[in-house]
């Protein structure tokens, strides 16, 4: 089987031309097949992202351009891709309020799939302050409204190399919180099955973090696992590149595991040697394929194609390299219907000097419960309250040492301690310091006579928490560490979400005592030419 198609898919294109929906891919056990006529899937893949480094950081700041909103760069770059035989691109940031049909519309023309990351970088997990809350739920939901649509939407990462040290191995609590929310979204709305998963990178928590990720409840672990590996360099082989310590590791494991990213480049122009083996027996039977880093040619030196001042791109060496690789390769797959899946999921791995993050994971976003809890206050912030007000307050009252003001908003990845109200956007988390620091000066210290003041950042209101609210309030408890449970419905995505769920600085705020520690390509390029494909150099 070659990359791209299958004969049925092909003579499908032929019938439908190019207005045609790819088939979607399914999961079933630890591989990808096609939904209709039950091919196992191996992903031939490219990361597609410019200026976006693959740990979620920028060159020159935070923002970043949407690879898949310009119809004229997708002209000139897909049928480069399609040279490649490439099935599926992944894309590391998308702008979900920009619309992406004629982009979409392109890639499955060509039978490319794509895998998305869901953060972007103001609002993604911080490995060095990890959070779960309404403004990161509302941004990874937004990706998901925006792409579930789009038959050739392979799945979603929730992270990629979010946890890379012993030392911030708590923040893996939360993504996988994010994981398991994310999932349930998509049930809720009634989307497609599409495949959330997460992506590491290859260090020394890699076994830590595969089990984690795949152990425990069902609905919490991942659905696919992508691995960036970079050690295969220059002339290398199987064995001495960790290949085969690495197939032998991931052979129990129960999901689709991938290469998200490949390619090293530390010994001068890459050749690919290293595609005969991802795509030979050895490792069909474990792996799924993987992703070329990367596309663009920037200044790490991992670019296929090289973009110019005038727009045009231009095919470098490691392209040629890639392109003879992959034309040698035929991965060999087993059909969906004589499968049987016997691998089970992994136990989780036991907390220790190397891994601290908790089984118990972070409550789910839901707005209409930090709605409840601001309603239910006597004093809280101001609507206009500023970014460095936030910090300088969250920095005082959640000190240990000035009170007990923070036990309902604090989360902590490494004892599963976490607050009811820590999913709640800053200003809402705020408020409720403010409110807790309010009430103990009230009763305590008399000669504070404006207890709500902050200097302008707080104001007092009258409390009000009735039907519903009264009962999330109630089990929260006045320190705010309580179970809500039958809480109110959430909303989330980009129809729904919290007023005060901020994108931004604020949704970073560090909050002290958070942290423990072919026919398809010729198809293709007869549309592209009519749209921009004369910006290509060949």
């Amino acid at each position: 089987m070659k990359f791209g198609s299958t004969l049925a898919a092909a003579a499908t294109l032929v019938v439908a031309c190019a207005a045609a929906d790819l088939d979607p891919i399914v999961i079933k056990g630890s591989k990808f097949f096609y939904k209709t006529n039950g091919t196992e899937f191996f992903i031939n893949g490219i990361a597609y992202q410019q200026d976006y480094s693959s740990n979620g950081t920028i060159s020159g700041g935070t923002s970043y351009t949407d690879p898949l909103a310009d119809q004229t760069v997708c002209a000139r770059d897909i049928p480069l891709m399609a040279q490649l035989q490439t099935n599926t691109i992944r894309v590391y940031a998308i702008d979900p309020t920009k619309n992406h049909d004629q982009c979409m519309q392109m890639l499955a023309d060509a039978g490319i799939y794509v895998v998305a990351d869901l953060g972007e970088p103001k609002n993604s997990i911080n490995r060095d302050s990890p959070q779960w809350n309404q403004a990161i739920y509302q941004r990874y939901t937004a990706v998901v409204d925006n792409l579930s649509k789009y038959t050739n939407t392979l799945g979603f990462f929730a992270g990629n190399e979010v946890t890379n040290m012993a030392n911030n191995t708590e923040a893996s609590a939360f993504v996988k919180a994010a994981v398991r929310d994310v999932k349930a979204y998509i049930v809720q709305k009634k989307y497609r099955p599409l495949g959330v998963g997460y992506a590491t990178n290859d260090d020394d928590q890699r076994t830590e973090l595969a089990q984690y990720f795949n152990c425990g409840d069902p609905s919490a672990s991942i659905d696919f696992w992508g691995y960036n590996i970079y050690s295969w360099c220059g002339q290398s082989s199987y064995r001495e590149s960790h290949y085969e310590e690495r197939t032998r590791e991931f052979s129990t494991y129960n999901v689709p595991s991938f290469f998200a990213e490949y390619g090293c480049n530390t010994k001068g122009a890459r050749e690919f040697d290293e595609v005969e083996a991802l795509y030979g027996d050895q490792m069909t039977k474990v792996w799924s394929g993987g992703i070329v880093y990367m596309y663009y040619q920037e200044a790490n030196d991992y670019g296929l194609v090289s973009v110019g001042s005038d727009k045009k791109a231009t095919k470098l060496p490691d392209f040629t390299a890639l392109s003879s690789q992959i034309a040698k390769v035929t991965p060999s797959g087993v059909a969906m219907s004589a499968y049987s899946p016997t691998n089970r999921p992994q136990a989780c791995p036991k907390q220790d000097n190397a891994w601290s993050a908790s089984e118990k994971l972070p409550p789910s976003p839901n707005n209409a419960v930090c709605s409840c809890m601001v309603q239910s206050l006597n004093c809280t912030a101001n609507s206009d309250i500023s970014d460095d007000d936030l910090q300088t307050n969250f920095d005082y009252l959640c000190d240990p040492n000035n009170g007990n003001y923070c036990s309902g908003i604090l989360a902590n990845g490494s004892t599963g301690v976490y607050g009811a109200y820590s999913m709640c956007a800053p200003e809402e988390r705020i408020a409720w310091a403010f409110n807790a620091f309010f009430m103990d000066q009230t009763k305590n210290n008399p000669k504070n006579t404006d207890p709500c003041n902050f200097k302008g950042a707080a104001k007092k209101q009258t409390a009000k928490a009735n039907g519903d609210c009264r009962n999330v309030v109630n089990q929260a408890g006045d320190g705010g560490t309580g179970v809500i449970t039958g809480a109110p419905a959430a909303t989330g995505g980009s129809s729904g979400g919290s007023s005060a769920a901020t994108t931004g600085a604020a949704s970073a705020l560090i909050v002290p005592g958070f942290n423990a520690g072919m026919l398809q390509m010729a198809a293709y390029i007869t549309v592209a030419a009519l749209i921009g494909a004369s910006m290509v150099l060949l």
